[in-house]
C-alpha cells in the first residue's frame, strides 16, 4: 500500500494519453495528481476517470492548464474550476473543496491536503517592480501563456484570485491543529525551489512568497508540487519537497511508461 504522486500529465498530447491508457492497475494505492492534466474538461475527466479505475483513491488539485479558457459549456477561470470540481466529485475523486482525506497506510497517519493555489508574481527579483514584471519577462520571451488564457473573472486580477485562495487554504490548514500533513499544490510552496535555468524569468508565474513557511506552520512531512517540469527532491527544515512532473512528450522517457514516473510519497 503506497501513497504515490504525479503531475503535469498534459493529456492534450496523444502520446501522453496513450501512455496513460497503458498504465497498469494499483488497486491498493492512492494517487495524488498535482495539476495540469488537460486543458479540455472532457479530456481531463477522461484521464482522471482512467486513474480512478486503477487506484484505490485519486486526489486532484488544479494546475493553470486545467483552468485555461477553452470553448465549451464549462466557462473559464473560477467558473471552470467549480465545474471541474462537480465533474470529479461524480467520479469519487477528492478535490480541494472536499474534506481532506487521512492516509492511514505505511508512514501515516497524515492528512493529505490538496491546495488550490495560484501565483501573485512575488517570485520575482526584488529589483523588478510588480508593474514591470511582464515586460521584464518578455525581454527573454518567458511570459506565461496564462496572461492570455487564464481568466480570473469575476476577480479583478489573478493576484486577487490568488489572495482569496491563499486565505481559504490557510484557514483550513490552521484548523488542523498541527496534525501531520502532506501538502499538495500545483505550484512550489517556496521560491528557492524554482530552479528553471532554461526559462529563468518564468518564476513570477510559479507561486507566492506567502507560502514559503507553510511546511513549518502546518507540520508537513512532504510537500508535493509540479508545474516546473523539472523533477527533483529537496529538503527544507526536515520536510521533503517533491516535484513530480511528467511533462510534455520530449521531457520524459516513454520507454519507462508513466508507471516509471509515479513518485512514492509514503512510505518514504
Amino acid at each position: 500500500m503506497h501513497l504515490l504522486a504525479i503531475s503535469d500529465l498534459h493529456l492534450a498530447s496523444p502520446s501522453n494519453l496513450d501512455a496513460l491508457r497503458s498504465l497498469g492497475s494499483f488497486p491498493e494505492d492512492w494517487l495524488i495528481v498535482a495539476g495540469d492534466v488537460a486543458e479540455q474538461p472532457d479530456r481531463l475527466e477522461e484521464g482522471l476517470a482512467l486513474l480512478a479505475a486503477r487506484f484505490a483513491r485519486v486526489i486532484w488539485t488544479p494546475g493553470n492548464h486545467d483552468l485555461w479558457t477553452v470553448t465549451g459549456p464549462d466557462g473559464a477561470g473560477p467558473c471552470k474550476y467549480e465545474a471541474l470540481v462537480e465533474r470529479l466529485r461524480a467520479l469519487d475523486i477528492i478535490t480541494p473543496e472536499d474534506e481532506y482525506p487521512v492516509w492511514n497506510g505505511p508512514g501515516g497517519p497524515c492528512i493529505v491536503a490538496p491546495l488550490f493555489l495560484l501565483y501573485d508574481y512575488s517570485f520575482r527579483p526584488p529589483e523588478v517592480a510588480l508593474c514591470d514584471v511582464v515586460a521584464w519577462a518578455q525581454e527573454t520571451r518567458c511570459v506565461s501563456a496564462d496572461e492570455a488564457l487564464l481568466s480570473p473573472a469575476p476577480y479583478p486580477s489573478v493576484r486577487a484570485w490568488s489572495a482569496n485562495r491563499l486565505r481559504l487554504s490557510e484557514d483550513r490548514l490552521a484548523a488542523l491543529d498541527g496534525r501531520p500533513t502532506i501538502l499538495v499544490s500545483h505550484y512550489p510552496l517556496r521560491q528557492d525551489l524554482v530552479r528553471i535555468p532554461r526559462i529563468p524569468r518564468f518564476s513570477p508565474w510559479c507561486g507566492s512568497v506567502e507560502t514559503n513557511d507553510w511546511h513549518r506552520r502546518f507540520n508537513a512531512r512532504v510537500a508535493i508540487s509540479g508545474h516546473l517540469h523539472v523533477r527533483h527532491t529537496d529538503w527544507r527544515d526536515s520536510t521533503r519537497f517533491e516535484e513530480v512532473s511528467l511533462g510534455y512528450p520530449g521531457q520524459w522517457d516513454q520507454t519507462r511508461g508513466i508507471a516509471g514516473y509515479l513518485r512514492q510519497i509514503l512510505p518514504g
